[in-house]
């Protein structure tokens, strides 16, 4: 059975490999090896996801994280952006277990938590060409907005991101 909670100190190497694993399979044929290397260490270290998992706020709700058996399937985490828009900031889960249903639990999770905050919108980036998460969040209710720069590019990299909207 899955259960699905806010992530504590024992989750995280758990954290970190769903969302490597997760970061890879998602983005393996639509980012740059060096691209995906330099987020994956930059996101998914261990001592950032400490602090991350510890340090709770408005702005960043802490990570949620589904588990079986006592094992990361999956993982997310959102926050507020403004007084009534929320974000998910990150949504993955084992690749080896998508279309499961546990990526909705992770969703609906997280959107439960920054409606407590007094989200009325919510926003997620997903990289464009991502046909594993574009679906997904349509499916959601999510619409497309506009594309702009995917986060930490460097000059030369032209990787662009589809913000997306639904309301709550």
């Amino acid at each position: 059975m899955i259960t699905v909670q806010k992530a504590k100190q024992k989750h995280i190497h758990g954290i970190a490999r769903i969302c490597i694993a997760g970061y890879r399979a998602t983005y393996g044929d639509l980012l740059s090896t060096a691209y995906i290397e330099r987020l994956i260490k930059e996101f998914y270290n261990p001592n950032r996801l400490l602090d991350e998992v510890t340090k709770t706020s408005r702005s960043w709700i802490g990570w949620i994280v589904a588990v079986e058996d006592d094992e990361v399937v999956g993982a997310g985490v959102g926050g507020m952006i403004s007084k009534d828009h929320g974000e998910l900031f990150v949504l993955y889960t084992d690749p080896e277990r998508r279309k499961k249903g546990i990526g909705t639990m992770i969703l609906d999770t997280v959107t439960d938590e920054l409606i407590k905050y007094g989200a009325k919108e919510q926003w997620v980036n997903v990289t464009k060409g991502n046909q594993k998460g574009i679906p997904f969040y349509e499916a959601k209710g999510f619409q497309f907005v506009h594309e702009q720069d995917e986060y930490g590019i460097l000059p030369g990299e032209d990787f662009k991101a589809l913000r997306y909207h639904r309301f709550l």
